[in-house]
């Protein structure tokens, strides 16, 4: 699908914010359509065709979360992000469980929101991928038939519940999973409380998996949320950040670059 031909729904009640994200994005390209409230997003949805919707959580009406919840019984496979505060946690974990695609926190630069957008759009028209079908992302091959991982064509030894963590999460590589629904993938319902019994694992995984654990490329964490596995875009993109050369403020010798002026701004309320 072309970048241009992206449609974007933003659902947020407040104009400062849909002005500084119509903006960068009709110069990026997409077609950016606003509403102001849950209820006329709803509406629109219902007769008109979008590729990802923005949706802030704090509006008034019946808000973001019912809003999500509303939107998922007649569009279960439309690209949704969360635009939350950064104390939101409790929000963004409930949004996730009611099936948003991702969230996105205030302050956020209009980069990332853009890199999460389509890496949602991606994943909906991915092909799909049968149950059993070995899963390759980066260095890191897991065949689920035979339960077997290996990185860079060596076999990693992992436990019957590490296996089963990163299965789970490499089937859903680039979206985040929250501890909850992790836990209760692998462990059960009875133990989906259990954060630092997960937490445990995740450190060991990262240990045979990653060749920085301090620094994961592959199993990353969202604070307060959940874990997920990056995706092959990325991967791509980390690696070519911890490729360039570090920004050195007031640098004039060409060795490292400063922001482009007309880089796209934060948006901040």
């Amino acid at each position: 699908m072309k970048q241009a031909s992206l449609r974007v729904l933003v659902v947020d009640d407040e104009p400062a914010i849909r002005r500084a994200l119509r903006t960068p994005l009709v110069e990026l390209g997409f077609e950016v359509i606003e509403v102001s409230r849950g209820e006329m997003a709803i509406d629109l949805l219902r007769t008109e065709n979008f590729d990802v919707v923005l949706l802030d959580v704090n509006m008034p009406g019946i808000g973001g979360i019912e809003t999500l919840r509303r939107i998922r019984t007649f569009a279960p496979r439309l690209p949704i992000l969360i635009l939350t505060v950064r104390d939101g946690e409790d929000e963004k974990v409930h949004a996730l469980e009611l099936g948003a695609d991702d969230y996105v926190t205030k302050p956020f630069g209009i980069r990332e929101l853009v890199a999460r957008m389509r890496a949602a759009v991606r994943r909906v028209h991915a092909p799909v991928r049968a149950e059993d079908a070995p899963i390759e992302i980066g260095d890191i091959r897991l065949v689920p038939g035979r339960r077997s991982v290996t990185r860079r064509g060596q076999a990693i030894h992992l436990t019957r519940k590490e296996f089963d963590i990163l299965h789970c999460l490499m089937s859903r590589a680039g979206r985040v999973i929250t501890y909850a629904r992790l836990l209760t993938a692998v462990w059960g319902a009875d133990c989906r409380e259990e954060v630092e019994y997960l937490r445990t694992f995740m450190r060991q995984l990262r240990k045979k998996i990653e060749d920085d654990p301090a620094h994961p490329l592959y199993l990353l964490t969202d604070i307060y949320v959940g874990y997920r596995f990056a995706d092959a875009q990325m991967i791509e993109e980390a690696q070519s950040m911890r490729d360039s050369p570090p920004f050195l403020p007031g640098a004039t010798n060409g060795a490292a670059n400063p922001p482009h002026p007309s880089a796209p701004p934060d948006v901040t309320h």
